[in-house]
């Protein structure tokens, strides 16, 4: 039966200081490395093994992959890293704080960057202290310069259709360590969640979320592994 895990990262530096992260390569804390072995320990607990795994081109999800995947004893299996399934960029607020920018802006306007489903936050100038262009694992890539989560899933999930759906057709188990928004991409296509609905899905960091497919490649009911 071909199954996906999805991973949200572990805990990171700026999860912890409450700052707007997006593109920016922030590392795990001690709490995010916690959190990554012990879903890779709870893999090997429920004999749930990978076969093949996808990942983003930032540290904070590469490095939950590699601390579960050896939590779980497949540190050996092959992957792939992919810009497209980065997190989503938060252009101008990235490296802010988040409690300031709502005494700055207001709650409602925060709210709508950080949960509307189409209105992107204000755009990242160049030379901002945060930007990426000059980062070498983008070379080549058009890096956005904000995205919503609409533009977010339009990047993400026609790369899930065309590199992972037929790694996962061939009947592989599939995990994919990525981010709270472009995992959110995935959840709302495979989970048939309307654009209102999907604003307010939180993905807990660390928890492996399930998704089991029929002969058909129709995905069943999503599950969390720590709740089977």
């Amino acid at each position: 039966m071909p199954t996906l895990i999805l991973v949200r990262h572990g805990q990171s530096q700026w999860n912890l200081e409450n700052r707007f992260t997006g593109w920016w390569d922030v590392d795990l804390t001690e709490k995010g490395i916690e959190e990554a072995i012990a879903a890779g320990e709870l893999l090997a607990e429920k004999g749930l093994e990978p076969t093949r795994a996808f990942t983003s081109l930032q540290t904070r999800a590469i490095k939950t992959l590699h601390l579960a995947m050896e939590a779980a004893g497949r540190l050996w299996v092959p992957e792939i890293k992919d810009w497209r399934l980065n997190e989503r960029h938060y252009g101008g607020l990235t490296g802010l704080n988040k409690q300031e920018t709502r005494e700055k802006h207001g709650d409602e306007q925060v709210h709508i960057w950080r949960r509307s489903y189409d209105t992107p936050p204000p755009e990242m100038e160049p030379g901002h202290d945060y930007d990426m262009r000059g980062d070498p694992r983008y070379a080549g890539i058009d890096i956005p310069s904000t995205e919503s989560l609409k533009l977010t899933i339009e990047r993400v999930l026609p790369y899930f259709q065309s590199d992972i759906m037929p790694v996962l057709a061939s009947g592989e188990t599939v995990i994919i360590s990525a981010h709270g928004n472009s995992l959110r991409a995935l959840v709302k296509h495979l989970s048939g969640i309307s654009d209102d609905d999907i604003t307010g899905l939180e993905i807990p960091t660390g928890q492996p979320i399930i998704y089991e497919f029929d002969d058909q490649m129709v995905p069943g009911e999503r599950y969390y592994l720590k709740d089977s």
